[in-house]
């Protein structure tokens, strides 16, 4: 069969091509909340095994970007009001802690450093996709940073609902193109210049603002 050009994979392993295709897919919420994600669907749509497109959608619901109950077809997750709070809870637990012993090092990982210039060439080019990409990379980077395999852990057990609030593009666009580089740039000043307490303080402010908008833009709001 012909597979559609923009359904078309990379030359990574199959596996994890197709988990990142898909995983794309919906953070950009060209898979909607909601909808249906089987492994006839992704088989048919990108021309893979069965055992192939079931590993994806199991590692799709691992990592929270799918959700599945018993005998039922996994779907994308809604995110309520009430998961947003719980989500920035954890985020910030997490995220705090990781602030703070990069700040005592004064440790600022050089893949945050990519990842904030990569923020910065995306919003001049109020390109949205990028922005959540690197969004992702930068936070994703100070956790990783601490060098803790557990609390790399812990994040990644709720690192796909993160993304799926990151794409929601409606909420970036809801606020000037300048504070979110300024917002992240604030959190690498403080860890560089060694201020813990500063650093977990914009970390916190920047979350309760990206939750704060999220919140304003939820679909039922």
């Amino acid at each position: 069969m012909t597979v559609r050009p923009e359904f078309a994979l990379g030359p990574a392993s199959l596996t994890d091509a197709l988990y990142e295709a898909v995983r794309r897919r919906i953070i950009n919420e060209e898979i909607r909340p909601g909808e249906k994600v089987t492994e006839a669907r992704l088989a048919t749509e990108y021309d893979v095994a069965r055992p192939t497109a079931k590993a994806c959608v199991e590692r799709l619901v691992v990592v929270g970007l799918l959700q599945r109950s018993a005998h039922k077809a996994a779907v994308v997750p809604r995110l309520d009001a009430s998961d947003i709070e719980d989500l920035f809870f954890s985020r910030e637990a997490v995220e705090s802690a990781s602030v703070r012993v990069l700040a005592t090092g004064a440790n600022v990982p050089a893949e945050a450093d990519r990842a904030q210039n990569d923020i910065e060439h995306a919003t001049e080019r109020g390109a949205y996709e990028q922005i959540v990409a690197a969004d992702i990379a930068y936070h994703r980077s100070l956790v990783a940073g601490t060098g803790s395999r557990r609390l790399v852990r812990m994040y990644e057990l709720v690192i796909g609902e993160i993304e799926l609030t990151m794409g929601r593009y409606s909420a970036h666009r809801a606020t000037s193109r300048a504070s979110i580089p300024q917002e992240h740039a604030a959190i690498l000043e403080a860890i560089r210049s060694g201020d813990a307490d500063a650093a977990v303080e914009r970390l916190r402010t920047h979350l309760a603002a990206a939750r704060q908008r999220l919140l304003t833009h939820l679909p039922d709001a």
